[in-house]
């Protein structure tokens, strides 16, 4: 086995993590901004006040975006495998 397969796999790998956790961090760092800016201004410094909301903006994007983001890693984990047992001659 060469060199390319497993940078070429290490390269994609990092790729999909972005690609598949962008908007996930997107929306819980714009959910954190506001809820902080909200913290900020009201002068409500309890630790649920700020937990609780980004929970629920984690837990709404999940469940919009779930699906598709299990299915990038799967088609990217068959894909792997396939390329490596091409290369490696498993059976």
């Amino acid at each position: 086995m060469g060199s390319e397969l497993p940078n070429g796999l290490l390269r994609e790998g990092f790729l999909l993590i972005g690609t598949v956790g962008g908007p996930l961090f997107a929306a819980l760092f714009i959910g954190g901004l506001v809820v902080g800016v909200l913290q900020a201004a009201t002068q409500i410094n309890d630790p649920a006040v700020g937990f609780l909301p980004r929970l629920a903006i984690a837990i709404l994007t999940l469940t919009f975006i779930g699906g598709w983001m299990l299915e990038r890693l799967a088609v990217f984990v068959t894909s792997a495998l396939q390329r490596m047992s091409e290369v490696g001659g498993w059976t």
